[in-house]
Order: C-alpha cells, then structure tokens, then sequence
C-alpha cells in the first residue's frame, strides 16, 4: 500500500509542469494545466484528494479562486457535499463578506456569498496549493463568520518550506505533494 501511495505521488509529480522564473523571476511556478490535461492523473488526483474525508461527513467544499474549483467540485461530488467557491473582490453577484489577508508586499482579500454557509456546516477548505497560508487562512475565517466548522484542509501541491500550514488552525490538513 505504501509503495502504490508513493508511485501515486511520483506519477502526479512527473505531470505537474514546473515553469521557471514565471511570473517573475526566482518563482518556480507549479503549473496543474498538464495534470488536468492527463486523464488518469486527473482522475488519481480526485480519488487521492477526496480518500482522507471519505468518512467526514462533509457539507460543504470551499474552492479557492480559481485553481480550487478545478478539484474543488470533484471532491463535493465523490463526497456528496455541495460546492461554495471563494473569489477575489467583486466576482460575486450577490450579497457577500470579505477578508483580508497579507501578501509579502501588502494585502489582498476573498469574498464569499454571505448565504453560502450554514450555521454547523462541516467545511473542507480546498486549493491547489498552500505556500504561506494567507489565502486558506482567510477563507477560514470567512467560513467561520457564517458559523461553519472547518473540519479540513485539502491542497494537491504544499511549499513546505513556507510553513503555510502553521497559519492553519486544524489539525488535518491534507497535500498530496510536499515540495
């Protein structure tokens, strides 16, 4: 079992294209177009996201603008939860609240539709990547104004030496890939 986990891991890795210098230079971008555009590492994917909350009872799958809709939905599906996205400001039509966060050069915030969550809602929060946690962090928040309980994090790809995570106030927090 170990050994299909780890060749599972490799394979997801090896269809992840890495982009140097983009979008500035230094940054080794993590680019997920050519994991999506390999079915069976599509599929390997969902199935290895949505294996750690199987029995979680989820209500709800919180996708990150935009990467975290790709697997965000899929993950809602395999779990029979619905699927609420978080956007950047003035992407929502109707009513939302919003959150700010840190960037290392200023701030930014995410909006989500103030109905989209119900008081007792279990919440998985889901992006494709955690690097330093501001973004997860804020739709935690978000999440918890509307009275929701944040039962997990799911991410596909974690810039370990980040420390994202430390920014995360749940103990399961879930990436596929630690780089």
């Amino acid at each position: 079992m170990l050994h299909e986990k780890e060749n599972i891991k490799k394979y997801l890795l090896s269809a992840i294209r890495t982009v140097p210098d983009f979008p500035k230079q230094g940054i080794q971008f993590k680019d997920i177009t050519t994991l999506l555009a390999d079915k069976k590492a599509l599929a390997l994917t969902t199935q290895e996201l949505s294996k750690p909350f199987l029995d979680s009872e989820a209500d709800v799958i919180v996708g990150l603008e935009s990467r975290g809709f790709l697997f965000g939905t899929n993950i809602a599906e395999v779990l029979n939860a619905s699927f609420v996205p978080v956007r950047k400001p003035g992407k929502l039509p109707a009513e939302t609240i919003s959150e700010n966060y840190e960037l290392e050069y200023g701030t930014d915030s995410v909006e989500i539709h103030a109905d989209s969550i119900k008081k007792g809602d279990k919440v998985i929060i889901h992006d494709d990547l955690i690097a330093t946690g501001g973004t997860a962090c804020a739709a935690s928040k978000l999440v918890k104004r509307l009275g929701g309980t944040i039962i997990g994090y799911s991410f596909i790809m974690e810039l370990g030496f980040l420390n994202g995570r430390k920014k995360l106030d749940h103990k399961k927090v879930e990436s596929l890939l630690i780089i």
